[in-house]
């Protein structure tokens, strides 16, 4: 398996030839990761009033073994020190047995929301009765996806005065997201509803809150590799602000999707729809609180969980279209939407790690502030050897700026006009 410190050594060439090696891309999907090339008549079908595309860094987190699979994990991100902090924190994880993930099957909800319901009790009856007829009509719209359950529930109405019935219909998504067949099941059985209710059909639309789909990966952490029991006792008292206090435990989640949102992105998959499910499951006892926990084994290791509802696929979707999303996917090798949410769930619980063992000791802007300092170097114009030893010189003069930047650069061009 590739090390990360050899991995990040490479040329670029390098790294390709091996991640093609490991995982059988052929040359024109290699292509895609150097050019990223779409089409603007690929772009004008995927967005409205298109005009061009947004690129984000693509980088390989290395060191991940994931339930006795290794794996080379590709990350859509443009922040320094992400995935260099994971691919550091999957190879501590390594040492122990790497990650142990698991995940729930891939059954979401679609909601049917119905108003002016005068028997509420009757109502729900009904529908009862008929959930046999009313799936049939549901599955229908899909050969692949099924629905496989529908119940009904009186919501207390906390704008108005009279209460609503929902009917929410349980979808087995296999290896999709399943969002667009879902909210097509809703629309079919909109009518149905609203006729066997007597009420008023409103909203017919799935629920991103994807709590039958929750996937969990824990790892253990050796008190040695993180230099002793004061620093696991620091970080467990790091975990413990953060658990009880909402302003910090949303930094603290962000730097659980600063992972989570880097593989999602990478993949193709709806990352607008995994962050807002997730912010969801972290209130879901009335308080805002981390997804992942910290605790103390009896040996004194480290021992990292994390816990959080991801609706992801490995077929439809942008996946299908975007050449980059499907080399990332080939990357990967996953067989499943359940093995893929394993894999960003601990991604997720490694980037997390990464941030607060730093926050814990030294502080998260020593290795990030150095990683960034080569962004303001190319920014002044540095190019080639000049960028390393440009960000170098800012770093260690702890003045990391674009200023700083442009008078470094200026005088050893000056010295060496012919420096690159």
């Amino acid at each position: 398996m590739i090390k990360e410190r050899k991995f990040y050594q490479m040329s670029l060439a390098q790294r390709l030839s091996l991640i093609a090696s490991k995982t059988n891309l052929t040359k024109d999907e290699i292509s895609t990761a150097v050019n990223q090339a779409l089409s603007f008549d690929k772009i004008d079908k995927m967005v409205e009033n298109a005009i061009g595309v947004f690129s984000l860094p693509l980088g390989i987190a290395t060191n991940f073994l994931i339930n006795g699979k290794d794996y080379l994990v590709p990350m859509a991100i443009e922040e320094p020190s992400v995935v260099a902090a994971a691919s550091h924190s999957a190879k501590l994880a390594k040492s122990t047995g790497g990650f142990n993930a698991s995940a729930d099957s891939s059954i979401m909800r679609g909601q049917i929301q119905v108003i002016n319901v005068s028997n509420f009790k009757r109502a729900m009856g009904t529908i009862s009765k008929s959930k046999d007829s009313l799936l049939s009509i549901a599955n229908s719209c899909s050969k692949n996806v099924r629905a496989v359950d529908l119940k009904t529930r009186v919501i207390k109405n906390e704008i108005g005065k009279r209460k609503m019935l929902v009917a929410e219909v349980y979808v087995d998504c296999k290896d999709a997201m399943g969002a667009n067949t879902i909210n097509s099941m809703c629309e079919l059985l909109g009518p149905e509803i609203e006729r066997k209710t007597n009420g008023k059909v409103i909203l017919k639309i799935l629920s991103n809150y994807a709590t039958e789909r929750v996937a969990t990966s824990k790892a253990t952490f050796k008190k040695e590799e993180l230099g002793g029991t004061e620093i696991v006792d620091r970080i467990l008292s790091a975990f413990a602000f953060a658990f009880s206090d909402p302003h910090r435990a949303v930094t603290h989640n962000k730097g659980i999707m600063n992972g989570v949102d880097a593989v999602s992105i990478a993949t193709g998959q709806d990352f607008r729809a995994i962050e807002a499910a997730a912010h969801a499951y972290a209130s879901r006892d009335g308080k805002y609180r981390t997804l992942t926990t910290y605790s103390k084994s009896s040996n004194g290791d480290l021992l990292g969980r994390i816990e959080i509802p991801l609706s992801v696929g490995i077929v439809g979707g942008i996946s299908t279209v975007h050449p980059v999303a499907k080399m990332c996917l080939k990357i990967l090798g996953v067989k499943s939407a359940s093995e893929l949410a394993c894999i960003v769930a601990s991604v997720g619980l490694a980037q997390n790690f990464a941030a607060i063992r730093a926050l814990a000791t030294e502080g998260i802007q020593k290795g990030h502030m150095k990683l960034h300092a080569k962004n303001i170097a190319v920014a002044a114009g540095a190019t080639g050897k000049l960028v390393e030893i440009v960000s170098d010189t800012m770093y260690r003069q702890s003045n990391i700026n674009l200023n700083s930047a442009r008078t470094i650069l200026h005088e050893l061009q000056n010295r060496n006009p012919n420096s690159t």
